[in-house]
């Protein structure tokens, strides 16, 4: 991986029914159906509706054998109204399913999770090398002869690891960790390569953003010592919906795209699934337009670790920096911005970048942030701290503010520069960038000053010029997600030239995409899944209803599953659990531990916040 200049992971091509995946094909778009299974009609119609809305595959759980036959009828349904898109099945727990569905999708995807090993318990069980031996000689009896009846049927597969559902065998061995993830997926793909299968692609997910990069990367690393090339299909587990979903799928997602990690993505919102199509595109695009930009010279510190990468040390200045949490900087430099910037749930900017009319005549300490202004309009008697250009950085060791801005590129990082950076104990970088790859060379600025061990502290800064604000939310999480996430940055300031999006808006993303990148905590976090047809409620109108109960919960995690695939082990990041358990049953968790089972779902909105609002002595 070169960190700094884009270009696609190289990777072997799988053929999926009309539709070829990995190596110089584009990236690939997909969705999965939430309605029954055999409800053919309405099988058909969704996926309609996800094709046209831009779906490549089409993804359908199957979770007996009757649903997996079913899948015959919809493909020939969608046959007959002229779409040739793939589809493909998806299996949990009984493998008999995956050998039924095989005759009649282009792929299967299978959990190792859940493939072969038993139901998760959540025991620790100690097994010796022989146990162990044994447990993977099941694995090998029961999928060698899949990948016999993969290939006789032209179907692909994928090896769908989830955070989630990983095996209480693996989770003895390994913990709940990404190295548990990888051997979880090598387990498999060990016996592809045995049986000399190549239609297999690879995914490994997590609800926690940083968990998933960190776990793709780890197995993009033991694939290559392992001589693999298998292309990845990549997601988020459980982002959730709106605003929220958006970012945090684009934080985890176009952190490992930027990367060139990644044949196919799924972005999975809580939302009718042709809704994940229009964002997975954007995502997909953006990064794919960095492809054969000018190159960026620039040179990998020794100081850093991809596969585990920690927080940059900085000093700290005014709040900012140290081990402050980054900062948000609100830009209300353009004409016609109020003085107040507060976003919904009461969050406000650390700071304000303005002009001195907004703040004449203001004392020190009646502001809900700090100022700062450009340095040519600043003066020593203003309640604000200067900001200066490139072009002026001689001038700061002559300026006595407390706190002095300069604002930079790449390109202007030279040695005397450097020293003059790591000298001046009062000095904050904001950091822009105008290349079409703005990770990478604002990536290479930080690893210089990794290098140089120079610890001031840096802001990151961006405007962008696109009029929606969907297309802003992605692009800003994927740029400064992955800074975020590769342990750079003490704060973003986010504009949008041309856009109608106020400060205000904007202030909300950048608290949104630091939540994201998991490095402040500033409001209620639903994790909740995207719903398919084991779904045993309305999750749309359930998450909304949690939603407006709970958004107050400041740092409360939320877990929100449609059945228990993946709930209580996708939820031992959450706090507190809403679990579908039968039709019109569900189950409520604290962590990992079933608090209540089985309660009507009429009561099971009230009964979790008032369990919540009892056990953390929230108020309404």
């Amino acid at each position: 991986m070169d960190p700094f200049n884009y270009r696609r992971r190289p990777s072997s091509v799988v053929r999926i029914g009309t539709t070829p995946l990995g190596g110089d094909n584009p990236i690939r778009i997909q969705s999965m159906a939430d309605v029954s299974t055999m409800d053919t009609e309405a099988a058909v119609d969704q996926a309609v509706r996800m094709i046209e809305a831009g779906a490549e595959y089409v993804r359908f759980t199957a979770q007996g054998e009757r649903e997996a036959q079913n899948l015959q009828n919809i493909r020939e349904g969608l046959t007959r109204k002229g779409y040739t898109t793939p589809l493909v099945a998806d299996i949990h727990f009984n493998p008999k399913v995956a050998d039924a569905a095989a005759p009649y999708v282009e792929k299967v995807r299978i959990n190792p999770g859940n493939y072969v090993d038993k139901a998760r318990k959540f025991e620790t069980i100690t097994y010796t090398d022989e146990a162990y031996a044994e447990e993977l000689q099941k694995i090998r009896d029961r999928f060698v002869p899949f990948l016999h009846l993969c290939r006789k049927n032209n179907t692909a597969i994928r090896i769908g690891v989830n955070h989630g559902s990983l095996s209480d065998r693996i989770m003895s061995r390994y913990g709940d960790t990404p190295e548990g993830m990888v051997e979880s997926c090598m387990e498999f793909l060990r016996l592809c390569v045995e049986e000399r299968f190549d239609r297999v692609v690879v995914s490994v997910k997590a609800s926690n953003t940083i968990v998933m990069i960190r776990t793709v990367r780890l197995l993009v690393g033991v694939m290559e010592a392992e001589r693999m090339s298998y292309p990845l299909h990549l997601g988020v587990t459980e982002a959730g919906d709106g605003e929220d979903g958006r970012i945090k799928s684009a934080v985890g997602i176009g952190t490992l795209l930027a990367d060139g990690i990644g044949d196919t993505i799924r972005v999975s919102l809580s939302e009718e699934p042709e809704a994940e199509m229009p964002v997975a595109r954007k995502l997909a695009d953006y990064i794919s337009a960095r492809a054969r930009h000018p190159a960026i010279n620039a040179v990998v510190s020794t100081r850093y670790d991809p596969l585990r990468p920690v927080r940059r040390k900085s000093r700290a200045v005014n709040g900012i920096g140290g081990d402050h949490p980054p900062v948000v900087i609100s830009d209300a430099t353009k004409p016609g911005e109020p003085e107040a910037h507060t976003v919904p749930g009461s969050l406000k900017p650390d700071w304000i970048y303005t002009t001195p009319e907004h703040i004449t005549g203001k004392e020190a300490g009646t502001s809900p942030a700090s100022y700062l202004v450009n340095a040519a309009d600043w003066n020593p008697q203003m309640n604000a701290y200067p900001c200066f250009s490139a072009h002026r950085k001689d001038d700061i060791s002559q300026c006595g503010a407390s706190v002095k801005f300069i604002s930079l590129t790449y390109h202007d990082l030279d040695d005397d520069l450097i020293r003059l950076l790591t000298a001046d104990p009062a000095t904050v970088v904001l950091l822009d960038s105008s290349h079409v790859n703005v990770l990478g060379e604002m990536r290479a600025f930080m690893h210089r000053l990794l290098e140089a061990e120079c610890d001031v502290p840096v802001v990151f800064c961006r405007n962008y010029d696109d009029d929606d604000a969907e297309s802003v939310q992605i692009k800003a999480a994927v740029d400064f997600g992955a800074l975020l996430a590769d342990g750079f940055g003490d704060g973003i300031m986010l504009g949008a030239t041309t856009s109608s999006l106020d400060s205000e808006t904007l202030n909300g993303y950048m608290f949104g995409i630091l939540q994201a990148a998991r490095v402040r905590i500033s409001k209620t976090e639903y994790i909740s899944c995207p719903g398919c047809g084991r779904t045993l409620f309305n999750l749309q109108q359930t998450v909304a209803r949690i939603k407006a109960a709970t958004s107050h919960m400041t740092g409360l995690k939320i877990g929100i599953m449609g059945c228990i695939v993946n709930g209580p082990g996708e939820m031992a990041d959450a706090d507190y659990g809403y679990v579908g358990a039968g039709r019109g049953r569900i189950s409520l968790y604290k962590g990992k531990t079933c608090i209540l089972k089985n309660i009507p779902e009429e009561a099971a909105v009230t009964r979790l916040i008032g369990f919540i609002g009892k056990d953390r002595e929230f108020s309404p």
